[in-house]
Order: C-alpha cells, then structure tokens, then sequence
C-alpha cells in the first residue's frame, strides 16, 4: 500500500494495537498445536498482548510460519514479521564470521549473504539478526566468534557487504532486512566476560568501535539492535546518547531499533533503574521501538502514557517505523513474502550452494605454518589422528537451523582423494575432557556422555594410535574446540587446546613423523605450546557445511591458501586484549632507550602475538619490492599514489592479499603504530610481475582529536605495505597545509 493508506491504517489503530507492534515474543507464544499459557504467564503477558504482537522470535520453515501467520491473521489485521538470528548461513552453512573476515573478500562474502537471504525467505524468515559488526580484541570473549575481527576499516567493508547481501534487490521484494548489532562496542567487554561492562572514551569510541556500525547504517540495514553491555555506566538499551543522538540524529538512522533478548527489563539488574516501569521509559526515550522477549513494553506503556510520561506521537512514530518495514516487506498484499515448501526445495542447500560455501571455506582457511610438508601428495601413507577427524560438528554455535547432517566430514573428504590403502582414521581422543562441566552451557548429560569415547573406545584408539603412527608417513590431526566453547556465552580464561587434546599431539609427536594439525576452533587459539610438534598448521575455524572439502582442497594442494587472519593469535592468554593497532608507549621496546627490563613488555613471555593480524601463508612465494610514491608531500586537496612492485617467485599460482597500513608519527592525540587503510586481492600466475597501486587522500589521515573533532594534522606520516601487519616495506611522506 502507499504511504497515504499506511498512515491511514495507522491512524485507524487502537492504542494497544499500536503497543503490540512494539513488543516481539519468541515462537512458544505462537504454539500452532499447542496452549500457551505457561509462557504467558512465566512472562506475565496476557492472550491479548499475544494477539496484537508484532513480530516472532526464531520461528523457521516454510510450513511453521506460514501456519503461525495464519493464525494470527485470524486475530490481527496486521501481519507478523519473522526475525531470526541468521548469522552465517540458515541451511548452507559458511565459515564463522572471523573465519569471513579472513578471506579479505567482501564480494565472496556479499554474495554469500545474498544466498543466505534467499533461503531464510524461502523458508519464512523475514529480518537477520545479523551482520554483527562488533570489533573483536580479546579472544577470551565467546563472541568473537561472530565478528570479521579487530580492524575498523575491515569489519566496515564486511558490513557493508553482508548488508547488500541480505538486503539484494529489496525493493522488489526480495532478500532479507537486516539488523546490525551489537550496538555499540559490545566487543570491548571488560576482560573478555560475556554481558560485561565496557568503560572508553569518546574519541576511541568514535575512531575504532563505530566505524563498522556506521557503514551497516550508511549501507542502509533496516535495523539495528542494542548491545547488553552499558558504556562508561549507562546501559546500552537506555543509552539515548547513543541511540538518540548519535544513532538516528547523527548518522540518520530512521529504521527500527531492537533490544537485544530482555534487554530493556535487564535495566533494572543493572542496577540503573528499580522497576520494569522505569526500564520502559528508559529504553522508549532511548528511541527503542521493539522490546525483545520482555514484559516491559506491553505491561508498561500504556501506563505510561496514562502518566503522561512518554508521549503518544512517540508510540506512533515507533509504530510507524514498524508498519514501514512490514509495508516495504510487501507483508500487507502477501505475508508470507513467497515462503513454500515449493521455494525451500528450490533454495536450500543447493548443489550450487555448496559449491560457493565450499570456496568461501577455501578462502578463509588460513595457513599458519608450513615447514615444506603440505600440499600433501595423495601417494603417503596418511593417518588421520584427531577428535574432528568423522564429526560433524563443523558449523559452530550460532548455525541455529543449520543440519549438522549436511556437513562434510574431514574423513569423507580425504577419502574422495586419497586410494583407501594410503588413509586410516581415529579419532585417537574424546573432543571434550572426561572432567568436563558443560552441563547448563548449552549441553544436556546425554549429550556430553554421547561426545566421549568410552572405555573401549578409547583403548581401541590408543592401539589405533600406535598402529597408524608407525604405518603413517604423515599424520593429520583435526583437534580444537567444542561447539558449546565458543560463540555467546562462551568466555573462557584459557584458549590453548584442551589439555588432553595437547597429550594426544605430543603423543603422536614422539613417532617422529610429520604432523599437519588442522585447528578447528570458534576464537584465536594460544598455540604456543604445539607449534613446534607440527610441520604444518592449518586455521579451519568452523568451517560450515563444506568444511570437510575445503580442509582436504588446502591439505592436497588443489586449493592454494589464501586466507589472512583478521585477528591476530597471541602466544599466551595473559597478553589479552591484543591488537596490532596499538599505541607506542615512552618505553616501547622499538622506541626506549632504557634498559631491557623497564619497557613495556612482559618479563615470560616474547612480546607481540604468535601469528599477527593479517598473516597468513600460500604455497606460492611473493616478492615485495619497489615501494615508490609520485610524490613526498600531501596537501588537502590532493592524492598521492604508493605502488609496489610483486613477484611470485615460485611455480604456483596464487592470491595475494597486499595491505596498506600507515602511521600519523606525531599527533595531538597519539595514534596506532600502524592502522590499516586499504588492501587488494591480487592474482599472480607463477612467476608473473605486477604493479599494486593505493590512492591517498586526506580522509584516511584523519582522527578524533581532544575535541572529538575529526580532522587531520600536518606532519609525518609512515606507510607500510605488505603482506601482514608485521612485514613489509616502509616510506614516509608530509602532509602540509
């Protein structure tokens, strides 16, 4: 319908019809055979509020929702919006988010979500909670898991690109709404603990945690929703500075703000207001339109406005904006905006689905470390020794409505590849300790019993181990982290391989052959203590649906590497939060000259991460040369242009990921040693030569001053360019007024 019969429905709404399109219930309120008077009443909402509700939480499938909207339209004139934590995948299942950030392709990643879109609308699902964008430096926190990592300006093409992705021709009724989250630095918790506070200042705020928030907006997401955490003592979800002021009259935002689930009614734990009351005015000032799976909006607003305490053109305004998007959706001339069975066999889990997930795990591998053993020849004699090696369970925690029975496993995979007299597999230990407690974290007792080996399992595989690791010439251990070990709720104060896991690959370190560990994992690991036992270490991540295929592609060479961390793997838990970005201090170890001990760095341990941010190996060799400007100094309304020479020196062909970092050497407010600025996948043919050229201008010299102002200073400025944040070539330029 067109703008003039919206307002008109609008305007034809009750106040409490008008409140129910602000208040979003999970699926167990919309039980389509079932009562649902327990949750009602756990809730304390009444049938009535149930009726007028605006949205549903996590209701999926084609036949499930179109059941539900049916019902519902039996009660309400309006229909339901389906919102769903869609993060990486809805069927087809890609790589964990850092695993994403790790390819450096914001078009693979693109169309990626553009899939996604098309089997969440296939299957019924209207809105994603998702692209999270929060910038990640502490590996301990679960959620890093959902990140592109700890860059500002590499999560913000990422942002952009998963937004175009979901949102694909919208206008035409196609794709999917996005919801940015978490609103704002949710990834900057105090000591990496889930739901934690966050203290920052403005000016880093603004310079490092926003930018991937305000490129979701820029690129047009529908929604944005509020993080759990407060900022410097105020909650997020009755934050107005932020949601207010720099959200919606800053930037623009005329979308839908969301609360993360019973955010607002958490005010009150927080301790910054006393009731639920109180929380609803909060949250409904803050400019939060959609009160997620909570009492407050619809027990508290009308009250509210009895009190004359919230304003009704404000109900209206937050109504509104929910009735745009329903009306945008096309949800008033067919609510189910194209679901059917029909459509779900057409969409999900494609054989040219797989074929894209399987290149996006491709990519986002990352190669740690390779002595000369891999590309493996598929004439060895391969043992494959590891608690990944049959499962499974590759796609991690937030695949919600991914099937684990979709997914290839590493076996299935090396066995498409490798002559069956030249493969034997174990599973050598248990993915999780025998002592482990994971019950109430996401694992029921018989789910924990069923991912041990038992007793006899695990003494056929400690002779299996002693078999294959004298028969094998090399040995291929997929190990790593539990599913319930990372993602929300899964901080952890230790981020090395599980112990037992570290005995397995000492143990079949001692045979003296060859070890490939493949690390399957939701975080950066601390793997200091097993790098030197392995010739080659391979970054999996959760790969997702093809994870099976794309691990062998790497280990066999018909894939070459290309994958560059995006966040960077420290040699020890202690050196959390670690970022290279960091800022020189009066006694940096590059810079002091004091004496060794009285600089800023830990007396146990070497300084700096074990593989930084940016790292990552092929099997072709690129040769940096030549790094040359047209020009030494900068004025305002000029560019300048840094080339740089590659070579592949070798006789494999490759993708190169050639990055451009700079330095403001003196400001007014001190600035990272280096940040990054641009990059650029570079194809080379063996042996080929080619020029990379980045283009300068005043906007990438820029930073918050004291004022909170951006703006740039004349001075000196370094450029770095190279294949990781750590190596590569250095020249200096002036930028003057």
């Amino acid at each position: 319908m067109n703008d003039k019969k919206l307002h008109a429905l609008l305007d034809d709404l009750s106040l409490k019809e008008k409140i129910g399109q602000l208040v979003q219930l999970p699926g167990e309120f919309f039980a389509v055979h079932t009562a649902t008077t327990g949750p009602e009443q756990k809730l304390g909402i009444t049938p009535e509020v149930v009726d007028m509700c605006g949205s549903v939480l996590n209701v999926a499938g084609a036949e499930k929702t179109r059941q539900v909207q049916d019902q519902h339209l039996k009660k309400s004139r309006i229909p339901l919006l389906f919102m769903s934590d869609i993060i990486y995948g809805f069927k087809t299942i890609y790589p964990i988010p850092l695993g994403l950030g790790a390819t450096w392709d914001p078009e693979l990643i693109e169309k990626d979500y553009q899939n996604t879109a098309d089997e969440a609308q296939a299957s019924g699902n209207q809105v994603a909670f998702a692209p999270m964008v929060d910038l990640v430096r502490d590996a301990r926190w679960g959620r890093v898991l959902e990140s592109t990592g700890e860059d500002p300006y590499l999560n913000a093409q990422f942002a952009s690109a998963m937004v175009r992705g979901f949102q694909h021709d919208f206008d035409q009724h196609h794709g999917i709404a996005a919801c940015v989250k978490h609103f704002a630095a949710y990834g900057a918790v105090e000591s990496g603990k889930e739901y934690n506070s966050v203290e920052m200042s403005e000016r880093k705020l603004r310079q490092e945690y926003l930018p991937s928030y305000k490129a979701a907006v820029d690129a047009g997401t529908k929604l944005v929703m509020t993080a759990f955490n407060t900022m410097n003592g105020v909650p997020v979800t009755g934050n107005k500075w932020l949601l207010k002021d720099i959200l919606r009259e800053e930037w623009g935002f005329d979308g839908i703000i969301i609360s993360d689930y019973a955010a607002v009614a958490e005010l009150v734990n927080h301790g910054f207001v006393p009731d639920n009351h109180v929380a609803t005015q909060c949250a409904f000032d803050a400019t939060v339109d959609i009160d997620m799976k909570s009492p407050c909006y619809a027990n508290e607003l009308q009250p509210l406005l009895a009190e004359g305490r919230i304003d009704l053109q404000k109900v209206d305004e937050a109504c509104w904006r929910v009735l745009k998007l329903k009306n945008d959706m096309g949800l008033f001339e067919d609510p189910y905006r194209g679901a059917s069975a029909a459509a779900e066999a057409q969409q999900l889990v494609t054989p040219q689905k797989r074929t894209l997930a399987r290149k996006t795990a491709d990519e986002a591998s990352v190669l740690l470390k390779n002595d000369g053993i891999l590309p493996l020849s598929i004439d060895k004699k391969i043992a494959l020794v590891g608690p990944y090696s049959r499962s499974q369970e590759l796609i991690g925690l937030w695949a919600v409505h991914g099937d684990t029975r979709d997914v290839i496993s590493i076996e299935q995979a090396f066995k498409e590849k490798v002559a069956p007299g030249n493969l034997r597999v174990t599973a050598g230990t248990s993915l999780l300790a025998a002592g482990s407690n994971y019950q109430g974290m996401g694992m029921t007792r018989t789910q924990f019993e069923n991912s041990q080996l038992t007793d006899a399992e695990q003494q056929q595989a400690n002779q299996d181990i002693e078999v294959l690791g004298n028969w094998a010439d090399v040995i291929v251990m997929p190990v790593g982290e539990h599913t319930v070990q990372s993602g929300e709720a899964g901080s952890r104060t230790e981020i090395g391989l599980p112990k037992h896991q570290v005995n397995l690959i000492k143990r079949v370190a001692e045979f003296g052959k060859p070890i490939v560990l493949v690390t399957i994992s939701g975080r950066p690991l601390a793997l200091t203590n097993v790098a030197t036992e392995a010739s080659a270490i391979l970054q999996a991540w959760f790969p997702g649906t093809e994870g099976g295929h794309a691990i062998a592609d790497i280990v066999f060479g018909d894939v070459n590497p290309s994958g560059r961390l995006s966040m960077g793997f420290p040699r020890a838990v202690g050196q959390l939060p670690q970022y290279y970005s960091h800022l020189s201090t009066g006694r940096s170890p590059e810079t002091s000259g004091h004496s060794s001990r009285f600089m800023a760095k830990y007396i146990d341990a070497e300084d700096g991460p074990l593989y930084p941010f940016g790292y990552g190996l092929s099997y072709h060799r690129a040769k940096y040369q030549n790094l040359t400007l047209n020009r030494t100094t900068m004025m305002a309304d000029q560019t300048l242009q840094v080339s740089v020479a590659l070579e592949n020196e070798s006789d494999v062909a490759g993708t190169e990921t050639v990055q451009l970092y700079m330095q403001d050497v003196f400001a007014s407010v001190v600035q990272p040693v280096k940040a990054l600025k641009d990059f650029r996948r570079v194809e080379l043919a063996p042996h080929e030569q080619k020029t990379v050229t980045f283009t300068i201008n005043v906007a990438m010299l820029k930073f918050y001053n004291q004022q909170n102002q951006l703006i740039a200073e004349p001075g000196q400025f370094k450029l770095f360019v190279g294949p990781n944040s750590r190596d590569g070539l250095t020249t200096t330029f002036e930028y003057i007024w």
